[in-house]
């Protein structure tokens, strides 16, 4: 997958097929008593996926193992990021296709490191040097999913906004618009931009993140000030999508939104030079 797994998710997985093992039981079996896919279970074991308190207790019941796995759940939380995105940071990391929406920052995904300290320096509370360290250390961590050439599909939406923002000053910005065309260029991720010539439409509310997984139904994820949520009915996702889709039948193309982005990035880098 191309990401960092938290140590502490292996001795789980581990701990979870010894009892599984001992209990006589196959992924297979284990998944159809404890109403799990047999695919998320082989994650969990491989410690590629945190289980959901739920899914620790129906471990914990089948296996009968007195709330082992419940008790531990806690300790497999090492990455540092806000309460309301832990979950979303989970399904992130399991991603086969993303599609996300920006109305003014750059995606954590894709910020530059520049980029990002200055986005934390305008945090509220502020953050010592050091949980500023550390939550950089998380975000640049997160973006390793992108080391994987082919998974997961990306699919970057942004306001013009995002583009003519200008974070940390024209030189942060510059470095962070070359970063987005290099990824473009290459055809890692697929950018659009909404330009302000477009008015209103239909994602002028909300950012968005729509997610895809393997073994699940596809979720969306939208955020506001020190909150969050995952939206995972089927209806409520299926309308999220086609509010993308109506969003992206107004951006430009691929190429149209690469050309903006250098653009933009070279008017930067004339304004840091003068």
């Amino acid at each position: 997958m191309g990401t960092d797994v938290p140590e502490s998710r292996f001795p789980y997985g581990d701990e979870l097929r010894k009892r599984r093992e001992d209990a006589g039981l196959t992924q297979e079996l284990l998944s159809q008593q404890a109403i799990m896919s047999r695919t998320h279970i082989a994650h969990i074991e491989g410690g590629r996926r945190k289980p959901s308190l739920d899914d620790a207790r129906r471990l914990d019941q089948v296996l009968g193992t007195g709330g082992v796995f419940e008790r531990f759940l806690p300790t497999l939380d090492s990455r540092k990021v806000a309460v309301h995105f832990a979950a979303a940071a989970e399904f992130e990391q399991q991603a086969t296709m993303i599609r996300e929406y920006a109305s003014s920052l750059v995606p954590g995904l894709l910020q530059t490191e520049e980029y990002a300290r200055a986005v934390f320096r305008f945090t509220f509370p502020p953050k010592s040097d050091d949980e500023r360290d550390s939550a950089l250390v998380t975000r640049l961590g997160r973006a390793r999913i992108l080391d994987n050439p082919v998974t997961p599909v990306l699919w970057t939406m942004l306001d013009e906004a995002v583009l003519r923002r200008p974070v940390g000053g024209p030189g942060v910005m510059a470095e962070q618009l070359r970063h987005l065309q290099q990824l473009g260029d290459r055809e890692r991720i697929r950018l659009h931009v909404l330009p302000f010539s477009v008015g209103a439409h239909a994602l002028m509310e909300s950012s968005l993140t729509l997610t895809w997984l393997e073994d699940s139904p596809p979720i969306a994820y939208v955020e506001g000030v020190k909150t969050g949520a995952i939206l995972d009915d089927p209806a409520v996702v299926h309308h999220c999508q086609a509010i993308y889709d109506l969003a992206l039948g107004d951006a430009l193309s691929h190429r149209e939104s690469l050309a903006l982005i250098k653009a933009v990035a070279e008017e930067y880098e004339k304004h840091e030079q003068q």
